[in-house]
């Protein structure tokens, strides 16, 4: 069996997916994401210019051996371009095996560990009553864990994730994106965050009671001595897990944070391998890992790292932004009804009936649960005539600035 040829696709609707679709000899063919969000060119000619013309020959059910090529093969290794094209290589790879073995992915991993994997839904307000209203909606939906984030009030400008005009974040997932390739500034104040946050976190926990999963999210905004502050504060709320609470280039900020609190730690939506998270995991200075399959080099990577993180008491807790194509949430809810040491899913809806004509597929979400398709491979498809309607639209995160003017981390 042998590889033919490779489409790179890049749009979608709302998103600017990279969609790889990687044809064979025997007329089977894999899909894989390398959606790269607001860089997701790069990847693409990546995939078109360098590595299309090396998989043409090869066996695609080597995929151990074309992941080794792909990383150990390029001089310069890692990534987010690089990794997030080499995971899409080998989501397609497992998606061909899956189909050429009869089998949906999860059973060539080692089949089921649950029948469904707990996801979080991303609640926001502009002020901590929009907020209530927006965690009002997604509890009646029946889901057991939502992400909260709400403006601060004498904050400059809108916080991480948090809607400018009162409504825009109940009932939907409200996402930062702005067109064109200028971003725009938004300002932070430390400050008030600190002192702000945690009573409305309290006051959260109070309104919906002790079941409710939260999470938080400080999107890497607090230095390591504010971030154990901060973490120690919010014990009382009992939070499922606080999210980049400090930049985690400075591993060892990690330990501040440990000494002081026991509030759980969830890092690693950046990272692009193992070698970026391996010290954090194996001295336990986290709870969950949040890798994404695309960004960590596709499932032969990824399961190296739920592997390791077994090793440790941590969990998984998988990126699942809308930067993520359904391929590769697919991919991640096969790791997810396996994996050991699985935790929760990001999951924000995609599900418009513009995205399911384009990526159709029978995984599905009930309660607050996904459930895994079993059909065979990936269980997406991806349907070319859609692909046509949509064109690569540039545009960038917001950058964050202090009231000073001094460029802060997004």
């Amino acid at each position: 069996m042998k590889i033919t040829g490779a489409k790179v696709f890049v749009g979608g609707p709302g998103k600017n997916y990279v969609t790889l679709k990687i044809l064979t000899d025997q007329g089977v063919y894999g899909l894989g994401d390398a959606t790269l969000n607001n860089r997701e060119t790069l990847p693409a000619a990546y995939l078109r210019d360098y590595i299309i013309p090396n998989l043409i020959g090869m066996d695609p059910r080597n995929s151990e051996d074309i992941w080794q090529f792909l990383y150990r093969g390029a001089y310069f290794r890692r990534g987010p371009v690089a990794m997030a094209a080499f995971g899409a290589v080998d989501m397609a790879l497992w998606d061909i095996k899956g189909k050429l073995a009869g089998l949906p992915v999860y059973q060539l991993l080692g089949g089921k560990s649950r029948e469904g994997a707990m996801v979080y839904a991303h609640a926001t307000g502009s002020d901590l009553a929009d907020l209530m209203d927006s965690i009002a909606h997604y509890v009646a939906q029946g889901y057991k864990a939502v992400r909260v984030q709400c403006g601060i009030p004498g904050m400059p400008s809108a916080s991480y994730a948090v809607p400018e005009r009162k409504g825009e974040g109940e009932g939907k997932n409200y996402i930062t994106d702005y067109a064109g390739i200028r971003p725009k500034i938004e300002t932070w104040d430390t400050g008030r965050y600190m002192r702000y946050m945690p009573g409305a976190l309290m006051e959260i926990r109070d309104h919906f009671g002790p079941d409710l999963h939260i999470l938080h999210d400080v999107h890497h905004r607090l230095l390591p001595r504010e971030a154990a502050e901060f973490a120690k504060a919010v014990e009382p709320v009992g939070l499922y897990w606080l999210e980049d609470p400090t930049p985690a280039e400075d591993q060892e900020a990690l330990r501040l944070i440990r000494q002081h609190s026991t509030t759980p730690i969830a890092i690693g939506e950046v990272f692009n391998s193992i070698w970026e998270c391996n010290k954090l995991i194996e001295n336990e200075l986290i709870d969950f890992i949040r890798v994404a399959v695309t960004y960590a080099g596709g499932i032969t990577h990824a399961r190296r790292i739920v592997d390791l993180a077994a090793l440790h008491h941590v969990r998984t807790g998988f990126h699942g932004a809308p930067s993520h194509s359904p391929i590769s949430m697919a991919a991640q809810a096969h790791l997810n009804a396996w994996a050991p040491n699985f935790g929760i899913q990001e999951y924000l809806v995609l599900g418009t009936p513009q995205c399911d004509a384009l990526f159709p597929s029978e995984h599905r979400l009930a309660s607050g649960m996904m459930h895994v398709s079993d059909a065979p491979g990936l269980g997406v498809d991806f349907v070319e005539r859609e692909a046509a309607r949509y064109d690569y639209t540039p545009g960038s995160h917001p950058v964050v600035r202090l009231e000073d003017g001094t460029l802060w981390n997004y």
